[in-house]
């Protein structure tokens, strides 16, 4: 289970995005100390961690730059602070996202969400599915001796339902994650990828691995 780091000092705020987190399955660690919070995040080893700038001893942006001295963790800036100087600011010092406040709930879930898939996908060589292997640094996929090369794209839609086996995926989630990954790509293209991804599937006899679930989206 990953687990996200909430560093707010505004009590309502901090409760409840320690609620719809932990809701969507996630383990929180809620800061309420806020003196060397950067030495806390380093202690808590966390997956992603919700940053506010305004804070009682050192603004967001200083902690920002204190934890990219030696941690690459996902960081998401919320904040009242709402002016493209702001999330300029944010973004330059190392921040990887940035929500004004008053948020939406499911934008920043998903915001969230996509950050969390983007970031093992950079950590993780291999992954395992229904008995084959991907290998996301060759963009191969193996079962049973036999081996597949992928596209970029194949390869992205793969890894985007791999890691939420058994779950639905949209297709506007899986069009939206390709796209936060500098991959262009539309609803046509999607469904062309799709086809031929299964194809290779077949070829390795992995067939009806990925299931549409008409209306709905797709699912490993």
């Amino acid at each position: 289970m990953q687990t996200i780091t909430i560093v707010e000092d505004e009590q309502d705020i901090r409760e409840e995005l320690t609620i719809l987190l932990e809701s969507s399955g996630y383990n929180v660690n809620a800061i309420t100390d806020f003196r060397d919070v950067d030495k806390q995040i380093f202690e808590l080893h966390s997956d992603l961690v919700l940053l506010d700038v305004n804070l009682p001893e050192e603004d967001g942006y200083t902690i920002c730059r204190k934890i990219r001295k030696s941690l690459q963790t996902p960081i998401i800036f919320i904040t009242s602070l709402n002016t493209p100087m702001d999330e300029l600011k944010a973004l330059s010092l190392g921040g990887d996202d940035y929500i004004t406040k008053p948020y939406n709930i499911p934008v920043m879930m998903a915001r969230i969400n996509r950050l969390l898939l983007r970031n093992q996908s950079t950590q993780e060589d291999t992954i395992e599915v229904k008995g084959s292997i991907v290998h996301v640094l060759k963009s191969t996929i193996e079962y049973e001796g036999k081996t597949e090369e992928l596209t970029k794209n194949e390869l992205k839609i793969l890894t985007c339902l791999a890691r939420k086996p058994g779950e639905i995926v949209s297709r506007a989630d899986i069009i939206e994650y390709l796209w936060d990954t500098q991959v262009y790509i539309d609803d046509n293209t999607l469904s062309v990828n799709i086809t031929r991804l299964r194809e290779k599937l077949d070829n390795l006899g992995l067939e009806n691995l990925i299931q549409t679930k008409r209306g709905m989206g797709y699912k490993i």
